[in-house]
């Protein structure tokens, strides 16, 4: 698939010409993501954010770590991180913005070394796209614990989108399609999946983890700790 994402980052940091990112949805008109949203400060994140970045621990695999922003606050707070990121343009940037150790490597095939927290912000436990995939990650995640260790990741649950009407087509609800769209290209489409916290319990439960909600918004985002029975 085109790394279109990687490519706006990588436009964005080297101030090369700016392009719009969209994001298309199968439920509704396409959305704009900022791509500044990318290189926020600790200032400028969220509640949830924060407290994700003062409960890791130990060593730190940043999962999905776009520009890297999450892992040079890390750094800056005496953390080792690791930053893992699918795109060779994002770790390029977060390469060039400071960060020490930079893998690009698709989680799903990585298994190198163990870590005491496995870190996926801004719904980046998304990437798994659904429900039986969450499954295979959170198995494979378990090579790359180290003995205690723990899954930090924010998730949400987006029944509000469909009007309290449900889909009734056999799918899990929280399982979108999306699309990048950037400099008149377009991605295919991709999965990415949203969990409500009751279907992540079971989920997790089955999968042998304990799961510690630490925080919920207003907005069904929640902060979750997975770490093993």
């Amino acid at each position: 698939m085109k790394d279109i994402l990687g490519q706006a980052i990588h436009d964005h940091y080297y101030n090369k010409p700016k392009h719009k990112l969209w994001i298309n949805n199968q439920y509704g008109p396409k959305e704009e993501m900022p791509i500044d949203i990318y290189f926020r400060h600790e200032d400028d994140m969220p509640d949830i954010e924060w407290l994700a970045l003062n409960e890791c621990r130990g060593h730190v695999l940043d999962v999905g770590a776009g520009a890297g922003s999450h892992a040079l606050i890390l750094q800056e707070r005496g953390f080792t991180v690791t930053a893992l990121d699918i795109s060779a343009l994002a770790a390029d940037v977060m390469q060039a913005r400071g960060v020490n150790t930079v893998i690009t490597a698709d989680i799903f095939e990585y298994q190198l070394q163990q870590y005491d927290t496995l870190l996926l912000l801004m719904n980046g436990i998304g990437l798994t796209g659904t429900l039986l995939n969450l499954k295979v990650f959170l198995q494979h995640a378990r090579q790359l614990l180290s003995q205690g260790g723990q899954l930090l990741f924010d998730s949400s649950d987006i029944a509000y989108l469909y009007e309290d009407k449900l889909p009734d087509n056999g799918k899990y609800y929280g399982e979108i399609q999306y699309q990048y769209q950037y400099n008149q290209q377009k991605t295919d489409w991709f999965p990415w999946l949203y969990a409500d916290e009751k279907t992540l319990f079971a989920l997790a439960d089955e999968m042998g983890y304990d799961m510690e909600v630490l925080l919920e918004d207003e907005f069904k985002q929640y902060l979750v700790r997975l770490t093993l029975k």
